[in-house]
C-alpha cells in the first residue's frame, strides 16, 4: 500500500510510542505527536474596556489557552489545509 506522506502524518521519528491526548473538538484519542496544537491568548476583560484601561497605563493579564485537535477537527476548523500532491512534495 503506498503511503501518502513521508512521515505518515506524525512527528515522532524513531521515538517509539507517544502518549495519547484527547481532541478538544470531538474527544477522539490521538497520539500527541499527530495532534495539531493551537495556542491562543484570551483576555478576561472586554476589548473596548481593555483598550481604555491600556491607554491609562493599566496591566491587563491574559490567559494562555492550548487546544489539541485531531486531523479531522483541524481541517474542519481551518487549522490546517488540504494540500495537493505537488504542494506536499515541496515542503
Amino acid at each position: 500500500m503506498p503511503k501518502k506522506r513521508k512521515s505518515r502524518g506524525r512527528a515522532k521519528g524513531s521515538a517509539g510510542k507517544k502518549s495519547i491526548v484527547q481532541c478538544s473538538g470531538c474527544g477522539k484519542l490521538v497520539p500527541r505527536d499527530k495532534a495539531k496544537r493551537v495556542t491562543k491568548y484570551k483576555s478576561l476583560v472586554d476589548p473596548m474596556i481593555g483598550r481604555e484601561l491600556r491607554q491609562q497605563g493599566a496591566y491587563i493579564p491574559r490567559t494562555k489557552e492550548t487546544r489539541l485537535y485531531c486531523i479531522n477537527c483541524a481541517v474542519h476548523r481551518n487549522v490546517v489545509r488540504v494540500r495537493s500532491k505537488d504542494d506536499r512534495k515541496a515542503s
